[in-house]
Parts: C-alpha cells; structure tokens; sequence
C-alpha cells in the first residue's frame, strides 16, 4: 500500500517510453515520452523533456511539455511553463511569461463533460497544432482572449 504523501521522482538523467502510474503524486524531473497517470499531483520540472498526455488531480508544469493534459482539480502554469498541447481543468492558472500552444477547456463542467463523454486524449506528438495566440504566449497582463475561444489563423 502507498504511504501518504509519497512522491516518486523520475531523475534528470532518466530517459522512459511507455506508461507510468502513480497512486499518489510523482516528479518529472527527465525524458519521458508516453502517458502518465495519476491520483495526485504530477510536478514537470524545467528540466523535463516531457512529450505525453498527463491525467491527474493537479498538474504542475515548471517546464516544457508536448501533449495533452487533463487535471481533475487544477493546473498552475508557472512562469517558466512552456506547454505545447491540449488542456481540460476544473482550475487553471497561468504565471506571467508561461508559453501555451493549444485549445483549452476550464471549469467544473470541462472536466465532467470530458468524462461524461468518455473522451480519451491521445499522445498528439508530431501534430500539427493551430496556436491560439499569436506570439503563443499567455500572461495576466496581455489579455485573455484566447481563453475565450479567439484564435489566430
């Protein structure tokens, strides 16, 4: 059985493929490329090279992700956040000078409706993505237009 607030750690020197599962919370600090699940809270770190889809509860990025991610409870962009992919939260927040490439959907109803639909999220490497924002940057001061759905052909 998983103790209590255990984290596990993928180190920088670690290269994965595949799926990884976590009942409580886990670290990227390496490579992964895959899908990544979990319960609790998964941390990308800055020094992640991180091409997957994420499912958990709250999902931290302090780095630089390719892939979907879908957050239960929240997602915090951090100011050095570069994501690259889709995102459906009940929460987000977004620092200033996060960099966000994607379609996103928020608020209690985006998780349910994901769910209801039972939508599955792939791993979307090598897409072709449409920005959302033209300099595919997001930050509380430049507005929030792509928030609302506005996009940049």
């Amino acid at each position: 059985m998983a103790e209590e607030g255990q984290i596990t750690v993928i180190g920088k020197d670690a290269k994965i493929k595949g799926e990884l599962s976590f009942e409580n919370s886990a670290k990227i600090l390496g490579g992964f490329e895959g899908k990544i699940t979990a319960k609790g809270e998964v941390i990308i770190g800055e020094s992640a090279l991180c091409r997957a889809t994420v499912e958990a509860g709250t999902v931290i990025v302090d780095g630089p992700i390719e892939g979907d991610i879908i957050a239960r409870d929240r997602i915090q962009l951090t100011p050095k956040a570069k994501v690259k992919g889709d995102i459906i939260a009940a929460s987000l927040s977004v620092g200033e000078g996060a960099s966000f490439i994607g379609h996103c959907k928020v608020g209690p109803d985006a998780v349910k409706l994901s769910e209801d639909l039972g939508t599955e999220l792939e791993l979307k490497t090598n897409r072709n993505l449409r920005a959302t924002a033209t300099t595919g940057t997001a930050n509380a001061n430049n507005g929030a237009s792509w928030l609302a759905g506005t996009r940049a052909e």
